[in-house]
């Protein structure tokens, strides 16, 4: 297959939960068919960058579009958009431009637009068979800000946002061939404005040849991973720092909770004490993550799947997380996660593992177990598969529209 991937903001470094999902399939599935990454970003032109995608793929094509990173003046010039700001920032003539002359010039087989934020350069009139990879469903994050955010002003802000993104996110679903979800959970929520039909999911990988277990960890050491500057996380952290960990530390003082992540929000800046460590940008999170007796997923607010759960589990680590936190994931409560949604029983089950060195090691074989099923050559190929698909409806569709007019 030729195929066309067109993703908004650069790719590296592959840090984010959404860049490590789109690195882990392109570059399974560059292997095995040919494949054109489309990398348009923002700010000043970066030769470097474009350089080092072009290592790991030769044939990408970059471009500079020159939009800047989301602020309060942007915000509000876009308010009265129709599209969320979330995605209208990102629109670009000269994007368009260029995937419109692919378009015309039907050069590819198959074209995957890489969630919402790329959609809006899009044509309307998609004559190559189009896939929109959906990584999660943006209106559920966005109403889920809305149902947890106190401060009046922002909880109106978040309100008039997701009413916005729910329209853009049902029109941009309907508009597309063929949906790609990473959960059922997505599936299902997508189901309302499309028939099931045209929703295949690709379950989240993990790099089983960089995430694999090592010695277990000799110290009462809890870890979260995530970039700091998400909203989600930062609600997380606070969430976990102040409504779970002081009762952890009562019960076992030594502890130490780290955060590791990129661009530290503020609030999460704050919260560092003589028990909590906020790290910031590191070169890799595995040598934090072997270092680490549990993992916490304490997430209020988010939607699609945490790759970190996978590769903390592929690490053999024992993993605490809230029902969001891991929604869509393939696990298994009391077997290879434990689950708990109020802060008792969060910081319980945290205790737990930290004190009862059996029962961990018993999460811990039952996680590797479970993540040696999801590398990302499985994922990539059902991604492959779902691309066929959507060529040969496309196919299928112009033989029966040529038969009718042949017929009339």
């Amino acid at each position: 297959m030729k195929v066309l991937w067109v993703k908004a903001d650069k790719l590296l470094p592959v840090h984010c939960g959404g860049n490590i999902r789109t690195f882990g399939l392109i570059r399974e599935l560059a292997a095995q068919h040919q494949l054109a990454f489309f990398s348009y970003y923002g700010g000043e032109p970066d030769p470097q960058y474009e350089h080092d995608l072009q290592q790991h793929f030769p044939d990408a094509v970059c471009l500079c579009s020159g939009y800047g990173p989301p602020n309060a003046l942007g915000y509000f010039l876009h308010s009265l958009k129709s599209a969320p700001y979330a995605v209208s920032r990102f629109a670009s003539s000269s994007v368009q431009a260029r995937i419109k002359d692919w378009y015309d010039n039907r050069s590819f087989d198959v074209a995957v637009c890489d969630f919402l934020d790329a959609a809006v350069n899009f044509p309307q009139d998609l004559t190559i068979p189009t896939v929109l990879f959906q990584h999660n469903v943006e209106s559920e994050i966005w109403r889920r800000h809305a149902a947890t955010q106190a401060n009046p002003v922002k909880n109106l802000i978040y309100r008039i946002e997701y009413a916005k993104m729910r329209r853009y996110e049902r029109d941009v679903v309907k508009k597309f061939r063929h949906v790609i979800a990473v959960s059922e959970h997505d599936r299902e929520l997508m189901s309302r404005w499309v028939d099931p039909s045209h929703i295949t999911v690709v379950p989240t990988g993990v790099d089983l040849q960089q995430f694999h277990p090592g010695p277990p960890s000799s110290q009462p050491l809890v870890v979260f991973v995530g970039a700091m500057d998400w909203l989600p996380n930062v609600d997380a952290m606070e969430y976990f720092c102040r409504e779970i960990w002081p009762a952890i530390l009562a019960q076992v003082p030594e502890a130490k909770f780290r955060i590791v992540g990129r661009n530290p929000d503020p609030r999460v800046l704050s919260l560092r004490s003589s028990s909590v460590e906020v790290t910031g940008s590191v070169p890799s999170v595995i040598d934090h993550l072997r270092e680490a007796a549990v993992v916490v997923v304490p997430l209020r607010i988010g939607g699609g799947t945490r790759l970190k759960i996978y590769e903390a589990m592929a690490m053999a680590k024992a993993v605490v997380s809230t029902s969001v936190g891991a929604e869509g994931l393939d696990v298994h409560q009391g077997q290879d996660i434990i689950l708990a949604d109020q802060p008792s029983g969060f910081a319980e089950s945290v205790l737990m593992l930290l004190r009862n060195t059996e029962l961990r090691q018993r999460y811990e074989s039952a996680a590797t177990n479970l993540a040696a099923q999801y590398d990302w050559s499985a994922a990539s190929a059902k991604f492959a598969h779902a691309l066929s698909s959507a060529i040969n409806a496309d196919h299928l569709e112009a033989r029966s529209t040529a038969l009718l007019r042949a017929d009339s």
